[in-house]
């Protein structure tokens, strides 16, 4: 556990990205009932994950990172969820049997109810409002009281949150993700699509090779691993108003954990050195990550992982990149060479999603497939030349069948992003792009297991 930490000395550190409540009193009630909550997610999972995170970091696994932008009451169904899961398992399979790697499958999931904003308010037609920060803190519609801070909205969003797990937890346990059922993970909309072709085409040979393991006596009842995977949560854990109360003493070790996610991360707008954020998340346990956006220089970055992994622990801390295309070339190396020169270990992460955000000419925000895939060769690449391990990939995705980010296979232009926008916060890439991706990463990946890292075949010699 950090010295001279508590679960509340955040409180005394600057703040930002906070809304502001006018009801303290309920507040201060609503923390005090989700103390007495159960925990949604347990020590020895994260323990689990922060080992197979280590697996990553040491180049023998990848991390596949994706969910929502930001989780919504209004679209809170099952379907909703195993679609997502669903779209998740192909990716995984497309990169497991592609590039013959264990993938760690994370989820944006079951917490990812609040979001920065670029400023406090927004005006329209004249009238100003507190902006939309995600349904566990206010309402999207454009109204006084919709916009205004709510503290039971805790309480709903940790409810939710619970459902969500179990549900989870049922498909990843239950025998939704046998591997035998590859087939019917494809999507309606994508099995009619040239991926879809290239799916049933792997699918296909999936099943031969899972014939061939059945006659060598590898079966669902000999091997778990063919019925059942495991996966985690993770999200921002910016509200810490919701993070504080989730936060428990494990018992079996003495450390605390924030028993809201697996994995917590800190967002770009958040990373301060000597901000609430950074000395919350230092305290607890779980695996953690940071973004790291064009305006982090390697100093910065440096302080950040001591103070975050001061015990240079395998499997702590991954850094998420989300430079954008035009700004990785520049941006990535000189990260890189600073956490090599220092000796710290941590998990390299491309998020491609972030920093591609444009307006279309129609008025939407969106995001061009073709500058996500850019991104993504750009971090590849760049590891490559500085002979390190790229470990992952962090997507903004839905396994609906969503118009909000242009190009891709589908070849979603600007007139057509209002088909099917739904989205509450950023556009998120639909079941087909984000399988594209998926084929691109294990051609990528294979490529990058042909061929050790320069300076790591280097050390070994």
């Amino acid at each position: 556990m950090a010295d001279s930490w508590a679960p509340d000395s955040w409180r005394d550190k600057p703040i930002r990205q906070v809304p502001v409540y006018e009801d303290i009193e309920r507040l201060a009630e609503i923390s005090a009932q989700l103390r007495t909550f159960p925990p949604l997610v347990f020590a020895g999972e994260a323990r689990k994950l922060k080992r197979t995170l280590g697996d990553v970091c040491e180049g023998k696994a990848f991390l596949l990172q994706g969910g929502d932008c930001a989780e919504s009451f209004a679209e809170f169904h099952p379907d909703n969820i195993r679609d997502t899961f669903r779209v998740l398992l192909q990716m995984a399979v497309v990169l497991t049997f592609g590039a013959a790697s264990p993938i760690v499958k994370v989820g944006r999931l079951a917490g990812q109810f609040v979001k920065p904003r670029s400023a406090p308010t927004e005006t329209i037609n004249g009238v100003t409002l507190e902006s939309y920060r995600g349904d566990m803190v206010n309402g999207m519609e454009f109204t006084e009281q919709a916009r205004k801070p709510d503290p039971e909205r805790l309480l709903r969003g940790y409810n939710q949150a619970a459902a969500t797990l179990n549900l989870l937890r049922a498909f990843a346990q239950g025998g939704y993700a046998d591997l035998h059922k590859v087939h019917q993970w494809n999507l309606s909309f994508v099995a009619d699509s040239p991926l879809g072709e290239r799916y049933q085409d792997l699918a296909d040979r999936l099943d031969e090779t899972l014939a061939f393991m059945a006659a060598c006596g590898l079966t669902q009842e000999t091997t778990p691993q063919i019925r059942e995977t495991d996966f985690y949560t993770s999200h921002e854990a910016l509200l810490l108003e919701y993070e504080e109360p989730m936060t428990r003493i494990d018992s079996t070790s003495g450390d605390w954990y924030d028993t809201s996610a697996h994995l917590l991360w800190i967002g770009d707008r958040t990373r301060q050195p000597d901000g609430a954020h950074v000395e919350f998340a230092r305290g607890i346990s779980n695996p953690l990550a940071f973004k790291a956006g064009p305006s982090l220089d390697p100093d910065e970055m440096l302080k950040l992982i001591d103070i975050l992994n001061p015990g240079n622990e395998v499997g702590r801390l991954t850094v998420i990149v989300r430079m954008g295309a035009d700004n990785i070339e520049k941006g990535l190396p000189p990260l890189i060479r600073a956490v090599e020169r220092e000796g710290k270990r941590v998990v390299w992460v491309s998020d491609p999603m972030h920093g591609n955000t444009i307006k279309s000419s129609t008025g939407f925000k969106t995001r061009p497939v073709d500058s996500i895939l850019s991104e993504v060769r750009g971090f590849f690449g760049i590891h490559k030349a500085e002979g390190t391990y790229a470990g992952g990939v962090h997507f903004e995705m839905t396994g609906q069948d969503v118009t909000e980010c242009t190009g891709g296979a589908q070849a979603i232009g600007d007139d057509d992003l209002s088909n099917r926008y739904h989205t509450h916060c950023d556009p998120r890439l639909n079941a087909q792009q984000s399988l594209e991706l998926a084929f691109l990463l294990a051609e990528t990946l294979k490529g990058a297991r042909s061929q050790e890292p320069v300076k790591k075949a280097a050390a070994r010699s």
